[in-house]
C-alpha cells in the first residue's frame, strides 16, 4: 500500500498497523468531526448538498459524475423509506482501490454513508461488497459494530431524530452486478441482471423506493470534504477534475500497488512512484482505466495528466484508474485474448449482441492466438463491435468492445503480423 503526501482518503493512515480500521484510530485521524460538526450543528439538507457540489467530487467508479448533483436528485418530499447504496462490488481486472479502503480505513466509508444518508433523507444504507473478499466483509461488519456501539449509527444519532443504519451485502463475484441497477436487483435476492432504465433508481430504486448508489471511494471522500471544507478539497487537481484518486497500479511494474495523488499527475510522475518499470524492461502500452478502457502507446501516455478529460481526448478513459502497465514483452493479441474472455465469462446473458458478441470477440482473437486466423478476421472483429455497441441494456457490451478497437487501433500490424505468421513478432509473456 503507498500513498501521496497530499491523499484524501489515506492521509495519515498507517497501513502497517494492523489497528489503522478500528474506530479509536480513525477518531486520532480526526474522524466522525464532520458528522459531529453536520448532524449535531444540524446543518440543513440543502447546505450540505451545496457543499458537496462546491467540492467538485466527481463519482470515483467509472462514470465521474458530479456527486453533489447526483445526490440533488433525491426527492425531497417522497414519504416512506429511501435508501443510500454503496458499491464495492470491485470485480473489473486491474481493479484493487475499494478493497484496501475497506481493510484499512472503512470508518471513513462508514462516516461518509451516514452523512449521504443525512443529507438525501434516507433511512438506511447498504453497502454491496465483492464476492471475492470475504476476510474485508467481515472486517466492515466489525467495523459497523464499532460504530453502532459509539452512537454514531442507530436510533437519535448524536442525540438527534436523525435514524440510520447500515447494513453489508455480501455478493457472488459477478462481475455485472458492479452496473448499479443490476446490483440492486441482486440486493433484492434476485438474478443480477440490469433493468431498463427509465425508470432511474432516483425515482425508482432499492425494493422499488428512491435511492442513490455511489461509489466506496467516492463516499470514502465525504467525510475530508465536509469536514475541512469544500474549498480545500477543490484546491487539489484540475478545473474539471477535482481533489486526489487513488490509482491501482499493476503490472510490469517495480512497486503495484495503491497510489492516492491528486488529478492531472502526469501518467510519469504515477509511473516513477510505482518505482518504475521492472529491471530490464521498457514501457509498451499502459490500460489507463481497468480492462474496459482503450489501450494506449507510451508515446502518447506517457506524459498525459491522468484526470478525465485529458485520457477522453486521447482516446481511452480514466474509468476506476485501475492503470495497468505492460512491457515490451507483452504480445498484444494475446492481451487482448485474456481480455476478450473475461468479458465473453462475465456477460449475463440477457441481451442477445451482448451475449453473442462477446463470444464471437473472444473466439476470433483465440483462433488467431492458436495459429489459424484468417485476413479478414480484423474486419470481422470491427463488424461485430458495431453491432454490439450502444446496443444492449447495459455498458457490458461497449466495455468488451473498447479493448477490441484500443489494441486494433494502436497495434494492428501484431495481429496482422500474427495471422500472416501464425506465431507473434517476438516471444511473448503476459501477466
Amino acid at each position: 500500500m503507498a500513498v501521496y503526501q497530499k491523499a484524501t482518503i489515506f492521509q495519515d493512515v498507517d497501513t502497517e498497523n494492523p489497528k489503522c480500521w478500528h474506530i479509536d484510530a480513525y477518531r486520532a485521524r480526526g474522524g466522525y468531526q464532520a458528522l459531529e460538526k453536520i448532524i449535531g450543528g444540524q446543518v440543513s439538507q440543502d447546505d450540505v448538498i451545496a457543499q458537496m457540489k462546491a467540492s467538485g467530487l466527481r463519482g470515483r467508479g467509472g462514470a465521474g459524475f458530479p456527486t453533489g448533483l447526483k445526490w440533488s436528485f433525491m426527492p425531497k418530499d417522497f414519504q416512506g423509506a429511501k435508501y443510500v447504496v454503496c458499491n464495492t462490488d470491485e470485480g473489473e481486472p486491474g481493479t484493487f482501490k475499494d478493497r484496501d479502503i475497506l481493510r484499512f480505513n472503512p470508518h471513513a466509508l462508514i462516516e461518509g454513508m451516514i452523512l449521504a444518508g443525512y443529507a438525501m433523507g434516507a433511512t438506511a444504507g447498504y453497502n454491496y461488497i465483492h464476492g471475492e473478499i470475504f476476510a474485508e466483509y467481515e472486517q466492515f461488519q466489525a467495523a459497523l459494530q464499532e460504530a453502532r456501539d459509539a452512537g454514531f449509527l442507530g436510533k437519535n444519532i448524536l442525540k438527534t431524530s436523525f435514524d440510520f443504519d447500515i447494513f453489508a451485502h455480501h455478493g457472488y463475484g459477478a462481475y455485472v452486478c458492479g452496473e448499479e441497477t443490476a446490483l440492486l436487483e441482486s440486493l433484492e435476492g434476485k438474478k443480477g441482471q440490469p433493468r431498463f432504465k427509465p425508470p432511474f433508481p432516483a425515482a425508482v430504486g432499492l425494493y422499488g423506493r428512491p435511492t442513490t448508489i455511489n461509489n466506496t471511494e467516492t463516499l470514502a471522500s465525504v467525510p475530508f470534504i465536509l469536514r475541512d471544507g469544500a474549498e480545500k478539497f477543490a484546491s487539489v487537481g484540475t478545473e474539471n477534475a477535482k481533489g486526489t484518486k487513488i490509482f491501482a497500479v499493476s503490472g510490469h511494474v517495480a512497486r503495484p500497488g495503491n497510489y492516492e495523488l491528486p488529478l492531472g499527475t502526469p501518467f510519469r510522475e504515477l509511473l516513477n512512484m510505482a518505482g518504475g518499470m521492472r529491471a530490464g524492461s521498457t514501457l509498451k502500452a499502459v490500460i489507463p482505466g481497468g480492462a474496459s478502457a482503450p489501450v494506449l502507446p507510451a508515446d502518447i501516455i506517457m506524459d498525459l495528466p491522468m484526470d478525465y478529460d485529458s485520457l477522453q481526448k486521447a482516446g481511452s478513459m480514466l474509468g476506476s484508474a485501475a492503470v495497468i502497465v505492460m512491457d515490451d514483452n507483452v504480445c498484444m493479441v494475446k492481451a487482448l485474448e485474456r481480455l476478450s474472455y473475461f468479458f465473453h465469462e462475465e456477460s449475463c446473458g440477457q441481451c442477445t449482441p451482448c451475449r453473442e458478441g462477446t463470444g464471437w470477440l473472444y473466439r476470433i482473437v483465440h483462433r488467431i492466438v492458436e495459429g489459424k486466423g484468417k485476413e479478414e478476421d480484423l474486419a470481422l472483429l470491427e463488424s461485430i463491435c458495431n453491432n454490439m455497441s450502444g446496443r444492449t441494456v447495459c455498458a457490458l457490451a461497449d466495455a468488451a468492445v473498447f479493448p477490441v478497437r484500443g489494441f486494433l487501433k494502436h497495434f494492428k500490424h501484431e495481429f496482422e503480423h500474427y495471422i500472416e505468421h501464425g506465431k507473434p513478432i517476438k516471444p511473448h509473456r503476459w501477466c
